[in-house]
């Protein structure tokens, strides 16, 4: 179900990584005696870039005024790995594309992971909504967390799962550019920069 009024966001929010070797399960019709195969990749000595890429992504739902219910996905990727200061870069982000559609609540529905609940990203939640609240202007956002270990309560782990297959490279490798730019294709949306934090700051 989607919140009713038009200026609500349903957000689900949830990480990923992609690999660049891996191979996801795929079901295909072929001929009689003749397999599908996905040829198994390794990583050169010489490949200087990650096995992986992670990625941050948003599950946007809100009700047109049509009454009908309108979806899109928020997608960043990440130099490195999910912390709670990307965290933050990312929710910062997602307010912005929001606010420019002008949604102002952001219902956040998202799991349990460190990087979620810790006390850097909960205060940042609280200092950003008294500063929505003090200002009128930008997206309020409305954490709320799904029971532990309960995967199939996110509908974007599907979207994950099925991108997976639909970028996959059968017999060869992608760079993580051209990897990156797939995942972008297969969710109709922009590939921008990554999310990383300094070398310089802890």
């Amino acid at each position: 179900m989607c919140n009713t009024n038009w200026d609500w966001v349903q957000g689900y929010c949830d990480e990923t990584w992609w690999s660049r070797f891996a191979q996801p399960n795929l079901s295909a019709w072929t001929e009689e005696d003749q397999p599908l195969r996905l040829v198994e990749k390794t990583k050169a000595k010489d490949d200087p870039e990650p096995k992986a890429l992670a990625c941050y992504g948003l599950l946007s739902r809100w009700m047109k005024d049509d009454g009908q219910i309108d979806e899109r996905i928020l997608l960043r990727f990440v130099d490195g790995r999910p912390v709670s200061g990307i965290t933050i870069q990312f929710l910062e982000w997602c307010c912005e594309r929001l606010e420019g559609m002008n949604k102002r609540v952001l219902a956040l529905i998202w799991d349990n992971a460190s990087w979620h609940i810790s006390k850097k990203v909960s205060a940042w939640i609280s200092e950003h909504n008294r500063q929505v609240k003090r200002s009128g202007q930008g997206v309020r956002i409305l954490a709320c967390r799904l029971p532990v270990k309960s995967p199939w309560l996110n509908p974007i782990e599907a979207k994950w799962t099925h991108s997976k297959r639909r970028v996959v490279e059968p017999n060869g490798t992608l760079s993580t550019d051209e990897l990156a730019e797939r995942i972008c294709a297969a969710f109709g949306c922009e590939h921008q920069a990554h999310l990383s934090i300094p070398e310089n700051v802890s």
